[in-house]
């Protein structure tokens, strides 16, 4: 199996996508909220595969027509000072700086996200390193409250063991719990409002009691919040608007 990275460029984006060459009898084309995929028979040739590539923008151009968020969940945003940033319902200055230093920070000064970035980075380095570093500082901002949060819903329900609590970046999910009694939870969930937090709260909790999605688990969820598929409905329909 051999793997490749390029990009395809559809609506004015530029998507990475993983060409994938194996032993397979036919093509696949995919795409999730970060990437396109295609996966080939490995004997393809060059043309072959520029020939898909070609067909591949067609097919993502439809999957956007039919899905409008799916297409927003490409679109990096840019910052700049005096941009305001608002998750929930708190509202940060952005003060964006490029200085002659080594590596990218961050730090919350009253109300204001000071953001030093690195001149020797290439420009998509620094989308990157500022969705990194406002997810960071945010998260100090918001972990007391979010901490007390989860402590008061486990103390309500499950009354389990509490390892730790994380709140961290991720894209993948909005939130894990482990078998080691840790509680993560993505910072992409304080965009939400607060009876979607909570829902992913218990639904975390609920695992340190059944480590699995069967029905003793979810009975476990609407035992205590009823209504929870409302939650699950809400976090579908809005993936791309909660990101930094």
């Amino acid at each position: 199996m051999k793997k490749y990275h390029t990009l395809i460029t559809v609506s004015g984006l530029e998507l990475p996508v993983e060409i994938t060459l194996e032993r397979r009898d036919n093509i696949r084309y995919g795409i999730t909220s970060k990437k396109v995929t295609l996966r080939m028979p490995i004997w393809q040739k060059t043309e072959e595969i520029q020939y898909q590539l070609v067909e591949l923008q067609k097919k993502v151009q439809k999957f956007f027509l039919k899905q409008p968020a799916l297409r927003e969940s490409f679109v990096h945003k840019t910052y700049q000072t005096g941009d305001v940033l608002e998750v929930g319902q708190r509202r940060y200055v952005l003060d964006v700086s490029i200085e002659a230093r080594g590596s990218h920070t961050g730090k919350l000064i009253g109300d204001t996200i000071h953001l030093q970035l690195s001149e020797k980075s290439t420009p998509a380095n620094r989308v990157k390193a500022i969705k990194t570093l406002l997810s960071r500082v945010v998260a100090g901002d918001f972990y007391p409250e979010i901490r007390r949060r989860v402590l008061d819903w486990n103390d309500r329900t499950f009354r389990q063991h509490i390892k730790s609590i994380n709140l961290k970046y991720n894209h993948s999910n909005w939130g894990s719990c482990s078998a080691h009694s840790n509680v993560n939870l993505s910072t992409r969930l304080l965009f939400a409002p607060n009876d979607v937090q909570d829902y992913v709260i218990l639904h975390e909790l609920a695992h340190l009691v059944e480590l699995n999605h069967s029905d003793r688990f979810w009975a476990l969820v609407e035992g205590h919040m009823p209504d929870y598929l409302e939650k699950e409905k809400w976090l579908k329909e809005n993936r791309s608007k909660c990101d930094f």
